[in-house]
């Protein structure tokens, strides 16, 4: 019998592998391990070194299948303990994500409208206020994980938290005045002049598809204001000036991150910290509007806030304005950022459909295609990037 056969045969003993968690397996292990040393002496002692080198070759060859075998033993209980609730996973995340999403949406919808409601920037000081308690509270009983706020940090973050602050403004100015599916489409400008700030600030060029399904979005923008029998200048005015303040935001909030990765302990900067500092800044700049503004006279003397139903609806607002930002981390970790892009595009239909439904929005034919057009034009931005 050669040394490598030999060997071979101590180790794999009846081809069993013993179990190392147990007391007799390790005893068993041990005495195998005791006659593999006293082969290699017998070797040592005879001289004979190539005998040697080939029995260390042996076990390497059994170590490394034993290896193997422990690993597709432990990926095959992963997959059985942990199988089914990594597929259900991207399906939770991505359903409570689009149904945050819609619900917000369609709630600010009724606050502005429905409720004649004239204080946009009290509505936001209302719900930021809410999210910053809640997740303030959160952060104290240890379920999340919040960096320490310093006036460095806070510094730092003010520029694009004024950006945060003009951005949802002028977005529930804008949701006021149009209706919702055109306001998803018009958001698809967004997209464009992000696309341009990334070419002349970073340098970074889109291939031709994408910049194909932007002019698409163009296009669907311009034909449905042209054939929307609802026009207001007012509301397209507002959700112009929220397109380029999105683009903005988008574009200086990864420089902004990267300077404030700088000022905190852990050297790092999570998503439920950046959801406290959005929120928790806006608050004093928002008591600055709403006194500049005189919407504070306005909010004392209005009568809707008498109605209770009305409170309900701004307080969900705001529950699922922070709902919206941990579901989409969620649905994030869950999936990747393509999947996150693509489900983004696609949800803006339903949105869309639910806007004209319960909000009976006149339609004219060619406003309706526009709309398609629009929503299609998104699904293809969408699917561009990931190429």
């Amino acid at each position: 019998m050669s040394s490598a056969v030999k060997l071979e045969s101590v180790i794999c003993q009846n081809g069993e592998e013993p179990d190392y968690t147990s007391v007799n397996g390790k005893v068993a292990f041990a005495k195998r391990l005791n006659v593999v040393r006293k082969i290699l002496e017998g070797f040592r002692r005879q001289g004979d070194w190539s005998a040697i080198k080939t029995s260390i070759g042996a076990v390497r060859r059994v170590a490394s299948n034993r290896y193997s075998k422990i690993n597709q033993a432990v990926d095959t209980e992963e997959k059985r303990e942990h199988g089914s609730g990594r597929n259900s996973g991207p399906l939770l995340s991505g359903t409570a994500y689009c149904l945050s999403s819609c619900c917000m949406i369609m709630l600010n919808k009724i606050v502005l409208s429905s409720y004649s409601f004239n204080a946009g920037v009290s509505l936001m000081f209302y719900q930021n206020l809410i999210s910053t308690l809640i997740v303030g509270i959160l952060g104290c009983s240890g379920a999340v994980t919040v960096e320490k706020l310093n006036w460095k940090l806070i510094k730092v973050w003010i520029p694009v938290n004024l950006i945060f602050i003009g951005m949802l403004v002028s977005s529930m100015y804008s949701l006021k005045y149009i209706n919702i599916a055109m306001v998803t489409i018009l958001k698809n400008v967004t997209n464009i002049l992000t696309a341009i700030g990334e070419l002349y600030i970073f340098g970074k060029r889109q291939n031709q598809k994408v910049w194909t399904a932007m002019f698409v979005m163009i296009i669907s923008a311009v034909s449905g204001g042209i054939t929307d029998l609802s026009f207001d200048a007012t509301g397209y005015t507002w959700q112009s000036v929220n397109c380029i303040l999105t683009a903005s935001y988008s574009l200086t909030l990864r420089h902004v991150m990267d300077r404030a990765k700088q000022f905190t302990k852990s050297g790092s900067l999570n998503e439920v910290s950046m959801v406290l500092l959005n929120n928790g800044i806006s608050i004093p700049f928002a008591i600055i509007l709403i006194f500049l503004f005189d919407e504070w006279r306005y909010v004392i003397n209005a009568d809707v806030i008498k109605i209770p139903m009305f409170w309900v609806a701004a307080t969900a607002s705001g529950l699922l304005g922070l709902a919206i930002s941990f579901t989409s981390m969620w649905f994030l970790k869950q999936t990747g950022p393509t999947t996150y892009s693509l489900v983004g595009s696609l949800n803006k239909i339903p949105i869309s459909i639910a806007g004209l439904l319960v909000f009976k929005v006149p339609l004219s034919i060619p406003n309706l295609f526009s709309i398609l057009f629009g929503l299609l034009a998104g699904v293809l931005f969408a699917r561009a990037k990931m190429s």
